[in-house]
């Protein structure tokens, strides 16, 4: 029998009522709302979906509820189907092409009437089209899908946080992006909090104060970058209190980014750290594995290269950072081809990577430099590492500290129990078990060593 002659739709949209009662508004909205019912066959459904990760979870979650609910409503069972509508851009089989500011990217469209308009904040390279989601990142990109669908309704206020380079701010501005080009008339904000700071400060000069109020108060949809940079200025913690508090009361939308969890933001007051940690707080930890190859092959196809899988995945065993890491790499690779008309074959990679490769215990890295980043990060100070005092506030993060002094550096468990308050040896090397122990029952534990080994490296590069 033809595929068209059997058309399950009228189940499809009863299925839809019976979950929008069963599940929380927002959580429908991350998972349905992008979900197109497509065609039917005498025993299947056939259902639409933005990506295969998106599949992949929508099938975990909610597949044997979904199927269940079509066989009461049908009698029969009905299997569900799905196919992704994304269009991939055609694989490159052609020799290296050189890169040039020329090169014109093609962009799809993000939804079906979507407004032709740029924003004057909002940069054309961030969009939800060409972020890769990965384990480190789904809850966090479908949270942002789902504000950008629904501003103000949806996790109001909502906060990103993580290291540098792993998508904060490609997010944030995503979402403007969306929301711009999908609505003929919406006010969009975007600004990081330096700029939100000079802004205030130069309209305290100028005695424009009002027109700073109208600009910020009167938006739709507030995006502020990097809000840690609030730390201790008090008179613009106070403004964004007041432009956070009018904008929530009109339900108006808020999303902030920030380097670390709001908690750990030293010198910000109690009234605004509350407001911060009234909605939706996410974070982002460094990718996986797996994240890093689509995140790399996707920008291999966006410059128009061939670089070999073999290569690519020999990137990705060797920089677990972040993205910017994997792409300072590859143009590297890029500029080397190009300049010398070669292609990128396995060796050339290890050759022209071998400092981004090399051994991760980097002599440019002091004990004091891990114990000021450790001891910060939990609100300590280095003194509290090397004292004597063994409470559970301070004896976790000395551990974590010497863990990772141990992992970045040369010095020896009898040198670094020395650095620590003159502590035996062995006390080293029980705290190093005892944190390998706790990141494998616990695994929250890991992304934010992960972080701070990250955070010391880079300090360790300036």
């Amino acid at each position: 029998m033809n595929k068209s002659n059997w058309d399950y739709s009228i189940f499809w949209k009863e299925t839809l009522n019976q979950l929008r009662s069963e599940l929380s508004e927002q959580e429908f909205l991350m998972w349905f709302d992008n979900i197109i019912y497509k065609e039917s066959t005498e025993k299947k459904i056939i259902l639409s979906v933005p990506s295969s990760f998106y599949r992949d979870q929508v099938k975990e979650r909610y597949l044997s509820s979904v199927e269940n609910i079509l066989h009461n409503l049908s009698g029969s069972k009905i299997e569900i189907d799905f196919s992704i509508n994304n269009t991939p851009s055609p694989v490159k089989k052609e020799k290296p092409k050189k890169i040039s500011s020329s090169t014109v990217k093609k962009s799809k469209p993000v939804a079906p009437g979507a407004i032709n308009k740029k924003h004057p904040d909002l940069s054309d390279g961030y969009s939800f089209d060409n972020f890769i989601v990965g384990d480190n990142s789904s809850f966090a990109a479908n949270a942002c899908m789902a504000i950008a669908k629904n501003p103000g309704k949806a996790y109001n206020p909502c906060l990103i946080y993580g290291g540098v380079g792993l998508g904060k701010t490609h997010l944030i501005q995503s979402i403007g992006k969306y929301a711009n080009e999908n609505s003929e008339d919406i006010r969009i904000v975007y600004v990081t909090a330096e700029q939100f700071t000079n802004e205030f400060i130069q309209a305290i000069k100028d005695s424009k104060q009002h027109a700073f109020k109208n600009k910020y108060r009167k938006v739709d949809i507030l995006l502020i970058d990097d809000i840690h940079f609030l730390q201790s200025k008090d008179a613009t913690q106070e403004e964004l209190f007041h432009t956070f508090n009018a904008l929530y009361d009109s339900n108006k939308q808020m999303v902030f980014t920030c380097d670390r969890p709001v908690s750990e933001i030293k010198n910000l007051t109690d009234r605004l750290r509350s407001r911060f940690e009234r909605g939706l707080n996410v974070d982002l930890i460094p990718p996986s594995f797996e994240t890093r190859i689509a995140i790399l092959k996707k920008k291999v196809e966006e410059k128009n290269v061939v670089i070999s899988d073999e290569v690519i995945e020999l990137i990705c065993k060797n920089v677990t950072t972040h993205v910017r890491d994997l792409e300072a790499a590859l143009t590297k690779l890029i500029a080397y081809a190009d300049l010398l008309n070669k292609e990128i074959t396995i060796n050339i990679a290890k050759q022209q990577l071998k400092d981004m490769f090399a051994n991760p215990k980097l002599s440019n890295i002091t004990i004091d430099t891990i114990q000021r980043i450790v001891s910060d990060y939990f609100n300590l100070t280095p003194n509290d590492l090397r004292g004597k005092k063994r409470t559970k506030a301070i004896a976790f993060p000395r551990q974590v500290a010497m863990y990772i002094t141990r992992e970045l550096t040369e010095y020896s468990t009898t040198e670094v129990g020395l650095e620590f308050g003159g502590r035996d040896h062995t006390t080293v090397m029980h705290a190093c078990q005892r944190v390998d122990s706790k990141m494998k029952a616990d695994p929250s534990i890991e992304p934010y060593i992960r972080n701070l080994v990250q955070k010391i490296k880079e300090t360790g590069t300036k």
